[in-house]
């Protein structure tokens, strides 16, 4: 959908975190600002050490609509780590957090496609197939689009998996 992942009414949101786990810029500084510093205290309780690229962990999601925000870390393309299985596995594992939390709807950005680098016509076919290739009780998956372009690469990419 076209719009801004702070605004989703949905059960979790998803955010592109950094390995570090303490906000930054992009999606993961839009979420921490409208979710406010709890998000932040609850990063620092959970994920003293951070996270792992790849891997995927929940927090509460302060004062945004949404019940939780599930952080995952996608990996850097504009650095080196261009494997397209650790960008396939921040859904995989966002989706396995939902699941474990009960939740039943999600919204996504797309992960590495912004400061990461990652060529976004590949992130946006990574994360269509990814979700839609996720076995899991999640009822809908979002990906949220911020632009028109992007928005319109998302759409296109769901029509031609066949998920709507």
């Amino acid at each position: 959908m076209r719009g801004d992942i702070t605004e989703q009414r949905v059960d979790a949101i998803v955010n592109a975190a950094n390995n570090g786990m303490r906000g930054g810029g992009g999606v993961d500084g839009a979420i921490h600002r409208a979710g406010g510093p709890v998000i932040l205290e609850d990063c620092i309780a959970r994920f003293p050490r951070g996270l792992a690229t790849g891997d995927a962990g929940w927090t509460t999601a302060g004062a945004l609509p949404a019940r939780w925000v599930i952080h995952t870390v996608g990996p850097n393309h504009a650095a080196g780590q261009r494997d397209r299985g650790l960008l396939a596995s921040c859904y995989r594992r966002a989706l396995d957090v939902a699941d474990e939390l009960g939740a039943r709807t999600v919204a996504f950005p797309l992960i590495s496609a912004g400061v990461y680098g990652w060529p976004l016509e590949d992130a946006v076919a990574v994360a269509v197939e990814a979700i839609a290739a996720t076995p899991g009780r999640v009822e809908e998956a979002r990906i949220v689009a911020f632009q028109d372009a992007t928005f319109a690469l998302v759409q296109r990419a769901v029509e031609a998996q066949g998920a709507s």
